[in-house]
C-alpha cells in the first residue's frame, strides 16, 4: 500500500483495499474456490499457495481488509468467533491461567468452565472494569493471558484498554482483546497496546446476517500468532472462500452500517433512559454509564450499536413486552442492518449473570422514531397501557 495515498481505512475498506480481477478489470475480485495446486517443476509452491485448507486467494484479501482496519501486522479468518476465540486459547499451555470478565459472551464463557479446563487452563472470572481486582487476580509465573471483551455483552460495561495492557505486561502476560461490538471503526486496540483483537465477524464485519465467521488479528508475528496459524491449519478452522466473499462485501459498507446503527442505538438509549416501563438503560454513552469516561476515550466516534433495557415488573414484563413486537425481530445475534430484541437470561440459562429483566437490544439501520414507537407499544401493553 506504499504507493497508494494517505486514504482513511473507510476509503480503503469501501474499494476492498483496490482489488480488481486482474484478468477482466472486475471491481468485484472472483472467488477462488480451488483446493488444489500446482507445484513447480523443482517441486516448489513458488506462489505461495499449497493446499486449500490453509491458503486461499479470496480469504487472504479479507484478512488484508482487517489487518488495515485494526492497525495490525496480521490478520487470520476462521470458521466462527467461537473458533477465533479457542484458537487463542489453544495456543496456551496445560497449566496456564487466564483472566476472563465476570460478564462476557456466553457461550466462551462456558467453554473456559468446562472444555478450558479440561485442556488443563485454570480461569479467574473477574469485574475487569475493576482494575484493582483484575491485578489482584494475576497469578506470577501463571498468569499468561487478559481475556477482555469491551463493551461487554450483554450489560455493555467498559473495561479500560491501555490500563489492562499495563497489567498484561507487567505481569508477562499477553492482553487479547474481544471487539465484535466496539468495532473498528470506533475502537482499535491493538493501537491502545494490546496483543490481539477477536472479532465475531459474524455481526458488525458482516452485517448482513448471512455469513459464520471469526476473525483475529495481532500486533505482531511471533511465536505465539505462529501456534494460533497452526490450530487454524491443524483443526481445519479455515473460512470458505464464499463466505470470505460474503464477508469482504460486508466490510465495504462497515463504516456506513456501523455509524448508522449507533447513532440510531444512542437516540433509542436517550428516549428510553425516561420512559415509565424502563428501569434502566444499559449504553455507554450515556453520561449516566460507569465506564462513560473510559468509553469516550478509547471509543472515538461513536458508543456502539448495541444496548440493553431492563423492564420494570421483572422477568415475566420483559418476557411479555418482546412476545409484543412487530418491527424489532426476536433473534439470537446482533450486528446486522435489522434490528433485534432478545431476552438474554433466557438463552443464556442457569449461572448466567445477565438479569432477568434485561432486554438486549441490536440497533439495525432502520428508522429509529419506527423502532422506538414499536417497542414503547409493547412496554406499554406489556404494563396494561
Amino acid at each position: 500500500m506504499s504507493d497508494k495515498p494517505n486514504w482513511s481505512r473507510r476509503t480503503l475498506a469501501a474499494q476492498a483495499m483496490g482489488s480488481h480481477d486482474a484478468t477482466t478489470g472486475a471491481i468485484v475480485p472472483p472467488i477462488h474456490v480451488a483446493t488444489t495446486y500446482l507445484r513447480d517443476p523443482d517441486n516448489e509452491y513458488r506462489s505461495g499457495f499449497i493446499y486449500g485448507r490453509p491458503d486461499n486467494q479470496t480469504v487472504r484479501e479479507a484478512e488484508a481488509v482487517v489487518a488495515m482496519l485494526e492497525d495490525a501486522e496480521a490478520a487470520l479468518l476462521l470458521s466462527s468467533g467461537m473458533s477465533a476465540a479457542t484458537s487463542v486459547f489453544l495456543a496456551l499451555a496445560p497449566g496456564d491461567h487466564i483472566i476472563a470478565p465476570e460478564v462476557m459472551y456466553w457461550g466462551l464463557r462456558k467453554w473456559l468452565q468446562t472444555d478450558g479446563v479440561h485442556w488443563g487452563l485454570s480461569v479467574s472470572f473477574v469485574d475487569m472494569s475493576d482494575l484493582k481486582a483484575t491485578r489482584a487476580a494475576i497469578r506470577p509465573g501463571k498468569t499468561r493471558l487478559i481475556w477482555a471483551e469491551t463493551p461487554s455483552n450483554p450489560t455493555w460495561s467498559i473495561s479500560d484498554i491501555a490500563a489492562l495492557a499495563e497489567i498484561a505486561r507487567q505481569a508477562g502476560a499477553r492482553l487479547a482483546v474481544d471487539s465484535t461490538v466496539a468495532t473498528p471503526v470506533f475502537s482499535r486496540p491493538l493501537t491502545l497496546g494490546a496483543d490481539i483483537v477477536m472479532h465475531a465477524a459474524t455481526k458488525a464485519l458482516n452485517g448482513h446476517s448471512d455469513v459464520i465467521a471469526g476473525a483475529l488479528a495481532t500486533a505482531r508475528k511471533d511465536e505465539f500468532w505462529a501456534r494460533i496459524e497452526t490450530n487454524r491449519r491443524m483443526l481445519g478452522c479455515i473460512l470458505g472462500p464464499f463466505e470470505a466473499y460474503l464477508l469482504m462485501r460486508g466490510m465495504r459498507t462497515l463504516d456506513l452500517r456501523v455509524r448508522a446503527a449507533s447513532a440510531t442505538a444512542f437516540d433509542l438509549a436517550q428516549r428510553f433512559a425516561n420512559h415509565p416501563d424502563v428501569s434502566e438503560v444499559l449504553y455507554p454513552g450515556l453520561e449516566s454509564h460507569p465506564g462513560h469516561a473510559i468509553a469516550a476515550r478509547q471509543m472515538k466516534g461513536g458508543f456502539g450499536h448495541m444496548l440493553s433495557i431492563r423492564v420494570r415488573g421483572g422477568e415475566a414484563a420483559a418476557i411479555d413486552s418482546a412476545a409484543r413486537i412487530r418491527l424489532w425481530k426476536r433473534a439470537t445475534s446482533l450486528g446486522g442492518v435489522e434490528s433485534l430484541i432478545e431476552h438474554r437470561a433466557s438463552i443464556e440459562g442457569p449461572g448466567s449473570p445477565c438479569p432477568p429483566d434485561l432486554l438486549r437490544l441490536s440497533a439495525g439501520i432502520e428508522d429509529a422514531d419506527d423502532l422506538y414507537a414499536d417497542l414503547d407499544r409493547a412496554l406499554r401493553q406489556a404494563h396494561g397501557g
